[in-house]
């Protein structure tokens, strides 16, 4: 169970696009083979693309390895890079904390007027109820590596924000 909790963005990534492998693959097999195409396949893929970015995302925010500029991080002595980090970590979970609610209100509003997807016409919100909770997911590995930078700070380690 311990692995599922500390690997559950990596193992959702891994059934995500194995699924979407296989769905964009029998598409194109049944395009060569008819000639025609299964449309609907297109808002399954781009969704599913989408949810594959962010909980991404939350793999890359786990181990560190989100977009980071370091030339100034690495520049300064240890006081300051707790500052930075401070700076930097403040301003990522408040970005990650607004995408968290805007996608919840997406997935209320989706709700609450009972929108449809456009080819297959099931209702929207079966595509944006991960949304709000794999940016959940981003923020909680994203505090976890700032937690572990801050205590290699602490130990004297060089600790990368």
């Amino acid at each position: 169970m311990r692995f599922v909790l500390r690997d559950a963005e990596k193992i959702i990534c891994a059934v995500l696009f194995l699924a979407m492998t296989a769905l964009g693959f029998v598409n194109v097999a049944v395009r060569y083979l008819t000639n025609y195409s299964l449309a609907a396949t297109e808002e399954l893929l781009v969704n599913g693309f989408l949810l594959l970015t962010i909980f991404g995302a939350a793999v890359a925010a786990r181990i560190g390895d989100h977009l980071a500029v370091t030339l100034v991080y690495d520049l300064l002595p240890p006081p300051a890079r707790k500052a930075l980090l401070l700076l930097s970590g403040a301003l990522a979970v408040l970005l990650l904390a607004l995408s968290t609610w805007f996608s919840w209100q997406l997935l209320s509003n989706q709700l609450a007027t009972g929108s449809r997807s456009y080819a297959l016409q099931v209702p929207a919100w079966y595509y944006s109820a991960g949304l709000p909770f794999a940016f959940a997911l981003v923020l909680i590995r994203y505090v976890q590596h700032a937690r572990e930078t801050w205590r290699a700070l602490d130990e004297g380690a060089d600790g990368h924000a």
